[in-house]
């Protein structure tokens, strides 16, 4: 690629000089084509990778979005545990209560009962229930918060991809840039010999002679 030198000696109109100098322009603006194609290519791909860059901040921004509504969502299970525990309790204080009731009954001479009533069998029943209902709450919540930092994780992996297209994406400007100023720089030498080519080799008129002039009027 000829990216400069001295052009040939500015020759007359016709001559081998001129035809080899007249080559040597149109090769520049070969150059010149070609340089500009160069970076068009680069910007190109400058271009793909910053599109890369926005698609995958828009996934990570998504993630970090399904993330915090799982958490949410696993706070909002773990808080209503408290009110089950509270029925627990109210259930156990209920059996203590028809226990001593049954106690008291058999101290005072009534026929004592054997083993447990009905009543207290389904408080333990419902206690019981109350106590799998818990566990499956905290099992619930941390399988969400899991599956939060599963994306969270996914994020910080997509971060690494990102700096990495940003990267690609600065390094082709950069050569875009390069390619483009070289293009201008040739093409502002190329003009000035263009310029100097024409004025060259513009046939100038032939010279009037005196025999040639028409005879003047009386």
């Amino acid at each position: 690629m000829a990216t400069g030198g001295t052009p040939p000696e500015a020759p007359g109109p016709g001559t081998p000089l001129a035809a080899r100098r007249s080559r040597w322009i149109g090769q520049q603006y070969a150059d010149i084509t070609k340089l500009r194609e160069h970076a068009a290519r680069h910007d190109r791909s400058s271009a793909r990778a910053q599109q890369r860059v926005a698609r995958i901040n828009t996934r990570i921004e998504k993630l970090r979005h399904q993330a915090t509504l799982l958490r949410e969502k696993g706070q909002r299970i773990l808080g209503e545990i408290p009110e089950i525990e509270q029925q627990i309790k109210q259930h156990e204080r209920d059996i203590a209560a028809s226990t001593n009731s049954r106690q008291s009954a058999g101290t005072s001479g009534q026929p004592h009962t054997v083993g447990m009533t009905s009543d207290v069998t389904s408080l333990h029943y419902r206690i019981r229930k109350l106590q799998q209902k818990v566990v499956d709450k905290q099992q619930k919540s941390r399988h969400l918060e899991l599956r939060a930092a599963q994306k969270t994780q996914k994020t910080a992996e997509l971060k690494v991809k990102v700096d990495r297209y940003t990267e690609v994406a600065r390094l082709e400007e950069q050569e875009a840039n390069a390619y483009r100023q070289r293009a201008d720089r040739l093409q502002a030498a190329s003009e000035s010999d263009v310029s100097s080519h024409l004025t060259a080799t513009a046939t100038p008129p032939p010279p009037t002679s005196p025999s040639d002039e028409r005879p003047r009027l009386p």
